[in-house]
């Protein structure tokens, strides 16, 4: 048997730490989005109503990967806690428990999925044709649905357990299998029957199948699954504790992605298609500050149980650097590039239009979401996921709706993007701000005398 990962973020160099925890992280997720932009260039060659159609289900989709994402990181965080003060058996205690739960969860909301597909993107805009194309692809894409969210939350497990390359590879292999077999199920390559919108989904469902399948061999290889359930309310108590303010933290993008997609609805399929097509371009970039604000949870859990308070300070304002950074660089890119890609998917002129327009904007605030992210993986880290809460409530109810729904009246699709953008940074700033406060108060309160 290979060697065990082992809590190791306690000590060493703190930028080799980061850069080893995002760099595969965003080998990961690059592979994820990228697959994500190539469906969009098959379903391209299907046709705009295709395209919308799998626009239309962004917003369900990613509520149902944040809504994952909160309650695994309720786990996640005290995982690493316990490992940070070499309690690996508690950690392997809580994996499972943690891992039961997402089985749980996942079931349920794959069920409510497809059994209201068509009133719920009904509700969100879709009609005629698109909404039925929207039906047939949710319908076998919650197949998959918790084969997904399991392996994507052992990824979050074998993290704070200590080991930031296999993630990767379970991301990254499940991604390229999509893009592999997208075309035989889209088109009918090799005598496969052509299923367009439906093959796109079945293409997702047998890829995340073959990452589910590493997911059991990495908590197998590393003996971190327990047989027996005692200790399950306990560990359910303290997993829910950041798990539910952060399920609710996560699903807030989603809903402003919902917000979105139905003011855009009434400017036209083709304003929401490209929408989508800039969403799905803008990912690739944006997956590097995921990737970078995905290293906190682990990186501060761990330190912060081995109360040591300098470390954590000192990762976060790395992460913070590297997200601005990186945003920067992003804006660039897409202000060069941003109308090539866009043309190499759908060269519709009002997809056009719609989608430079959105990747002229939105691009230059991604460091500043990314700053949001890290002071959010901070606050939960520390068991602390309620200012985490208030400060996506506040984005999308007191900024970012309102604002949207101004600039949608008198701007169009150019207003609701000023309005991210505006939301995007205001609430950046105000998250790093805050996260700084508090970590220097309970710095402080739990200093030893």
């Amino acid at each position: 048997m290979a060697e065990r990962a082992e809590a190791s973020f306690t000590e060493g160099d703190l930028s080799r730490h980061v850069l080893r925890l995002s760099g595969f992280m965003i080998l990961g997720f690059l592979a994820m989005t990228l697959a994500q932009f190539i469906e969009a260039v098959y379903l391209g060659l299907v046709g705009t109503e295709a395209l919308a159609a799998v626009t239309f289900t962004f917003p369900a989709v990613m509520a149902l990967g944040a809504m994952t994402r909160g309650l695994t990181l309720g786990g996640a965080v005290r995982v690493a806690r316990s490992m940070g003060v070499g309690e690996r058996e508690a950690a392997a205690i809580l994996t499972t428990h943690g891992l039961l739960l997402l089985l749980i969860f996942t079931v349920g909301c794959a069920a409510l999925l497809a059994g209201f597909a068509r009133p719920l993107f009904h509700l969100l805009g879709a009609r005629g044709d698109v909404l039925e194309l929207v039906a047939a692809y949710v319908r076998v894409w919650s197949i998959g649905f918790p084969l997904f969210g399991l392996s994507m939350a052992g990824t979050l497990f074998m993290r704070s357990i200590g080991d930031p390359v296999f993630p990767g590879y379970v991301i990254t292999l499940g991604s390229v299998l999509q893009v592999a077999f997208g075309p035989f199920l889209i088109f009918g390559w090799a005598g496969v029957p052509a299923l367009g919108v439906e093959g796109a989904a079945w293409a997702f469902v047998l890829a995340r199948s073959v990452s589910f399948l590493l997911t059991v061999y990495w908590f197998a290889r590393e003996r971190m699954l327990r047989r027996s359930m005692k200790g399950l309310v306990a560990s359910t108590r303290v997993i829910l504790h950041v798990g539910i303010p952060a399920m609710a933290t996560n699903v807030i993008e989603p809903l402003a992605t919902a917000v979105i997609t139905r003011l855009l609805a009434g400017l036209g399929t083709a304003v929401v298609a490209g929408f989508g097509v800039a969403a799905r371009i803008e990912a690739v970039v944006f997956m590097v500050v995921i990737g970078i604000s995905s290293s906190t949870a682990p990186l501060v859990g761990q330190n912060w149980g081995a109360r040591r308070f300098d470390r954590v300070t000192g990762a976060l304002a790395i992460c913070y650097r590297y997200c601005l950074a990186w945003g920067a660089i992003a804006a660039c890119v897409m202000w060069i590039g941003g109308f090539t890609f866009v043309a190499l998917i759908n060269d519709e002129p009002v997809v056009v239009a719609t989608a430079t327009t959105y990747l002229y904007i939105i691009p230059v605030t991604i460091g500043f979401i990314g700053m949001t992210n890290v002071a959010n993986g901070a606050f939960n880290a520390m068991s602390k996921p309620l200012p985490a809460l208030c400060l996506s409530v506040l984005r999308l109810f007191v900024f970012y709706v309102p604002l949207a729904l101004l600039g949608s009246r008198y701007f169009g699709y150019t207003g609701v993007f000023v309005a991210m953008a505006c939301t995007n940074v205001v609430v950046g700033v105000w998250a790093r701000t805050w996260n700084a406060r508090t970590i220097a108060r309970e710095a402080r309160r739990l200093a030893p005398a």
